[in-house]
């Protein structure tokens, strides 16, 4: 199996290393790729939303499978493009693409399938949502329809700032202003084969840039998996009234499709909610999520495209918790230089895998950065401690300046073991 993976951050690094190791793979590309996954196959330099670049490299490579990481292509439709040209791929096709890249979408598919989540209305006039913010007293989050690379979402008590928010998103996009909801979440990624489906274990992100949950949203400063709050009786819960249901009406809608369906819960008190749809796997919670898999990635991917997966499940490590943390640039979520000297990281980082995102060998072969979450360390333990201790330890391996990382992803659950 020739496979071509797009995407450049540290979610298709994860992604990379995992086919890198299966027995099927005779071929791995990656477009446009990164330092790391350099390593693991060859980097193509083009556009991964361009598709007639894609569709080139698949001829020229002679690519059996593409594996579409990043929301840019799937949105624009890249899945029905390779489709046509005969070519199997991971990935949603343009229609069904609209559960993540829109929010307005999106909550019109779990209202009408009786989906559990939070009470809302879309707006499109800045006359209109400004009446309405004015004439209720809940709390309120506030969501670009559209994608936002993470960053398309307010949670503010202060009015002025809501409002600000709200009409600079009307300008150019429709706005989704949902009741604020309290709990703690959880990320579900969901297998399918277009019809059947198996769900791997519940991971949690920190969005928020800086400890204790303060700061600036962000696209994930670390994540971890399994999570140790979701209960046997809780998953069972969230499998029933919410997976299970999300998918049966996926087929019933015909939105389903080959790839990974993910969805945000947040558990309340009144029961778990959907927040968010993605049709893809998240970053930065790929990476611990896939450092406990156990099967070859490439029998899990032919399983996918030949609709095998009501008789095939993937074997995960179920005995060990992963841990991982984003090392950023200065500056991120806001601006921050690129092409940051990276020094040289050591094949032997002890108990961590490191993954980079956006990184690149620069014309002197120099290990530079290129965005704004550039590394993630992940640690695996036995425990949910062990795995701390480990993934902070593998962020000594990689420095450069103004390197800088939340001190405290995992801590609540450590506190809680």
């Amino acid at each position: 199996m020739r496979v071509l993976i797009l995407g450049s951050g540290g979610r298709e690094h994860a992604i990379s290393w995992k086919f890198s190791q299966s027995k099927r793979i005779s071929g791995l590309y990656i477009a446009p790729g990164n330092g790391g996954t350099a390593e693991l196959g060859t980097n193509l330099n083009i556009n991964p939303e361009k598709e007639d670049q894609v569709l080139q490299a698949c001829r020229d490579n002679k690519i059996d499978l593409v594996f579409v990481g990043p929301e840019g292509p799937l949105a624009a439709g890249i899945v029905d493009k390779i489709k046509e040209a005969g070519i199997a791929v991971i990935g949603p096709h343009q229609e069904a693409a609209q559960l993540e890249s829109s929010k307005a979408f999106s909550k019109d598919f779990m209202v009408r399938n009786h989906i559990p989540t939070a009470e809302s209305r879309t707006f499109t006039k800045a006359s209109d949502f400004e009446s309405y913010m004015k004439s209720i007293t809940h709390r309120v989050v506030l969501k670009k329809s559209g994608l936002a690379a993470g960053k398309g979402v307010l949670e503010s008590t202060d009015q002025e700032e809501l409002l600000h928010f709200g009409k600079e998103v009307l300008k150019t996009d429709s706005l989704v202003v949902e009741e604020f909801l309290e709990g703690f979440e959880v990320s579900f990624f969901v297998l399918s084969d277009g019809k059947n489906y198996r769900v791997l274990p519940p991971c949690s992100d920190y969005k928020k840039a800086h400890d204790n949950d303060e700061g600036l949203n962000t696209g994930g400063m670390g994540a971890i998996c399994p999570v140790p709050w979701v209960t046997k009786e809780l998953y069972s819960e969230i499998e029933q009234s919410i997976i299970k249901t999300t998918m049966d009406s996926l087929n019933k809608e015909g939105l389903n499709y080959v790839g990974v369906v993910y969805i945000g819960v947040m558990v309340t008190s009144k029961g778990p909610k959907v927040l968010e749809y993605n049709v893809r796997f998240g970053d930065p919670e790929t990476q611990p999520l896939l450092s406990l898999i156990e099967s070859d990635f490439g029998n899990i991917a032919d399983a996918m495209i030949k609709g095998h997966l009501d008789n095939y499940t993937p074997r995960v490590n179920e005995n060990n918790t992963a841990l991982g943390v984003v090392i950023a640039a200065e500056g991120y979520p806001g601006e921050y230089n690129k092409s940051i000297p990276v020094q040289p990281i050591p094949e032997d980082t002890e108990d961590a895998l490191i993954f980079h995102a956006s990184t690149s060998i620069d014309a002197q072969g120099q290990l530079v950065t290129g965005g704004g979450r550039c590394f993630t360390s992940v640690g695996i333990g036995s425990d949910i401690i062990s795995a701390y201790s480990a993934a902070y330890r593998g962020t000594k391996f990689v420095n450069f300046e103004g390197a800088w990382f939340r001190n405290d992803i995992g801590k609540k659950f450590y506190e809680e073991a």
